[in-house]
């Protein structure tokens, strides 16, 4: 790589900036980065030549001490290279390739006597870069006002945006151009800690598309000890600028040197497809952090749970107490309501259950004393964690589960009361090991204490990344819900198998639901950062089901909840419908049964967000195939190419697909099941009813399997 030069030059007709260039490896991707003649620090972005980030601003504004703003001289560059290749624990693909180019500037603010490093690295599907500060004399402890990393854009672009919220991402996603975003006309409704900060905010990451065709991400990477970032835009201007979660104190991050930012990240490309596929979230991410990984397994699921969602059928609570304290509760004297979910004998029913159809674990939620009274009271002493509920014999389940090769998965629904499940974590610990679980779900409903702080500061970041700590430290995977998106420290932390942190499933069976586009959008947003564990699987989709004249709905088709398993990427994946909803459709049931949750080749096949999504992927350690398409409220033929499977070799392909008379609302649970030969020139033009979506398995097919069935 040639020797970095500094250079006047002028960018776009604006001031003189002093700069370094970079290339990324396959030289599409440019950026240019400096100072400008204000002595503020700036770069820029193109792709082939196209602008795709004017010059923009960097810095940091401080409290109590004068600001990084500007004043800046550039000190020093250096410009270096870095290509490796590594293996996930687990992961869509068995090995991910690390390659990039990097420049790192050093700034002196010569006034205050101090400096700032802003490390870039290019990549050819995008751009990270950080702020990095060392210890130095007059820059030791400082507080975070504000930070002004800026992101300006060439245009209006089309954006599908959820409005930015510091308690919850749980919203549906909306489709707009930036200059009609207007958070306040958004629906919270069915979302208990919700409440945007500013009319033009918005979460990241942020997808976009520009009207020439060019895909378009900002978010971030590797977030620890630092506030989530959102997105203020200048609907004037096409500007956006970070806003970072505050404290009590309106501090956004307290900092001591050393110290580092997360990575502000840019994906680009003009195929939306390189989006889904890109590595540059994780690659930004430490290495594994644990040493023995040998206790980590994905895994599917089952669980107490959906029915605690849908009317008539579960409850969390074990009896009616509304008013309760733990420490002088005789939970012995109260009266069990006969529609507890964790009760003994329905436990035993889904630990026989997951046995018989080889699901490795079992959630059981709401097996430990305090529902009576967790909800929006924000209450301090919520739960202990440790104390079961009379009729939740805690020993005798899991041995009984464990002589049926099975595991119970813990349930640590916090309430939000944070302060006291750090108090509290240690004894709930030890209590899981005591009986052999393996796995813990923790949950943050409602609003957090310590009061004052939310779900995405930099306090409550520290915490879930404590728990993932300490839930390594004893060899326990993690599934976290509502709490921070993720941004890739599964890499550094891979007992931390998944997060809800977005609109999950379970909407659908109490509210509005998700939108037939939600799914469409999800894996370019949230599931950039990580896996999501969104509960697909569900069969009874009405609501009417289960109390006449309820009109609520899972707003898919049957056919689509089972490709959800391939194209909502998670390694540990939940059948999350009730046992007799599967025994009623046990040949549908056959796919959640076949499919992997690990995988060692991924291929995005034909993708648009908030439209559709093609993806097959090969299951760990086979030649099995697996692959689901998706679409929005529009019907639509998906084109599945298969010229990823072995040469001169026929595969049986299984298709799990919508009826002709499918549809997400008029008929959602009418399916098919065919078998058709393929091979790796075979295409198949695949229908997908509107809201639907088919499912697809596949392995090499023996003489005797081919007998009669249809070659594509």
């Amino acid at each position: 790589m040639k020797r970095i030069t500094l250079v006047f030059i002028i960018m776009l007709g604006i001031l003189p900036l002093r700069a370094g260039n970079l290339l990324s490896p396959d030289k599409q991707l440019e950026l240019k980065a400096g100072i400008n003649n204000k002595s503020e620090i700036i770069y820029a972005l193109s792709y082939n030549g196209k602008e795709i980030i004017k010059p923009s601003k960097l810095g940091l504004e401080l409290k109590n001490a004068p600001s990084l703003l500007e004043g800046f001289t550039l000190k020093n560059a250096k410009e270096s290279s870095f290509d490796e290749t590594w293996k996930p624990v687990w992961g869509e693909v068995s090995e991910i390739r690390n390659h990039y180019n990097e420049l790192l500037l050093e700034f002196e603010q010569k006034a205050t006597e101090r400096t700032i490093k802003i490390r870039f690295r290019l990549f050819n599907d995008g751009l990270g870069f950080r702020y990095e500060f060392e210890k130095q004399k007059n820059l030791n402890y400082f507080r975070v006002a504000d930070e002004r990393t800026e992101f300006a854009l060439t245009g209006d672009h089309k954006a599908f945006w959820i409005p930015g919220d510091f308690d919850t991402n749980e919203y549906y996603y909306t489709t707009t151009r930036l200059s009609e975003v207007d958070a306040s006309k958004v629906d919270g409704t069915g979302i208990g800690t919700h409440g945007y900060f500013a009319k033009n905010a918005v979460q990241s990451p942020l997808m976009m598309k520009t009207t020439d065709g060019l895909y378009i991400s900002i978010f971030e990477a590797a977030l620890m000890d630092y506030s989530v970032m959102h997105l203020l835009i200048d609907q004037k201007n096409m500007v956006l600028t970070s806003a970072l979660a505050p404290d009590a104190t309106g501090t956004k991050a307290y900092m001591q040197t050393p110290h580092n930012t997360p990575w502000r990240t840019i994906m680009v490309s003009d195929k939306a497809t390189d989006i889904l596929a890109s590595k540059m979230i994780l690659n930004l991410n430490e290495p594994s952090k644990i040493e023995n990984t040998d206790y980590i397994k994905p895994q599917k699921y089952i669980g107490i749970w959906w029915g605690m969602h849908v009317p008539n059928t579960m409850s969390w609570d074990y009896a009616h107490a509304p008013n309760i304290r733990l420490k002088d509760t005789d939970w012995n004297a109260l009266t069990p309501l006969p529609q507890h979910g964790a009760s003994n004998k329905n436990v035993r029913r889904y630990i026989d259950f997951a046995a018989e159809h080889g699901f490795s674990g079992v959630l059981v939620e709401g097996w430990n004393v305090g529902w009576e009274d967790w909800a929006g009271n924000w209450k301090e002493e919520v739960f202990d964690f440790v104390t079961p509920y009379p009729d939740f014999d805690i020993k005798a389940l899991n041995e009984y589960a464990h002589s049926k090769g099975v595991k119970l998965i813990m349930h640590h629904e916090t309430s939000s009361s944070v302060t006291n499940y750090e108090r509290r974590i240690d004894k709930a610990i030890e209590l899981m090991k005591e009986h052999g679980y393996e796995a813990v779900k923790t949950g943050y409903v409602g609003w957090i204490i310590p009061r004052g702080e939310t779900h995405d500061g930099q306090w409550m970041v520290n915490h879930y990344v404590r728990v993932a700590e300490k839930m390594a430290e004893n060899k326990l995977m993690l599934n976290s819900h509502e709490s921070v998106r993720p941004t890739g420290l599964h890499r550094t932390y891979p007992n931390w198998l998944a997060c809800e942190a977005a609109r999950g499933n379970e909407f659908n069976a109490w509210s509005s639901g998700n939108p037939p586009e939600h799914e469409t959008i999800l894996p370019f947003t949230r599931l950039l950062g990580g896996p999501m564990d969104y509960t697909p699987g569900i069969f009874e989709i009405k609501m009417s089901y289960y109390q006449e004249g309820n009109q609520n709905q899972v707003h898919t088709t049957l056919a689509k909840q089972l490709a959800l398993y391939l194209t909502m990427y998670s390694p540990l994946q939940m059948a999350a419908d009730l046992p007799e909803s599967y025994e009623r459709r046990m040949d549908a049931f056959q796919f959640i049964k076949d499919v992997a949750v690990d995988w060692d080749d991924t291929r995005y096949l034909e993708a648009e967000p908030g439209d559709y999504l093609t993806v097959a992927r090969r299951a760990k350690n086979t030649a099995n195939w697996f692959i689901g398409a998706i679409t929005d409220e529009n019907p639509r033929t998906a084109v599945i190419p298969f010229n990823y499977l072995e040469e001169k070799t026929w595969y049986v392909a299984t298709i799990y697909e919508d009826a002709a008379n499918a549809h997400w609302k008029e008929n959602p649970m009418a399916y098919k099941i065919r078998k058709v030969l393929v091979n790796s020139k075979s295409v198949l033009k695949q229908k997908l009813a509107a809201g639907g979506g088919v499912a697809i398995s596949l392995k090499k097919a023996d003489k005797k399997e081919m007998k009669g069935l249809k070659k594509i």
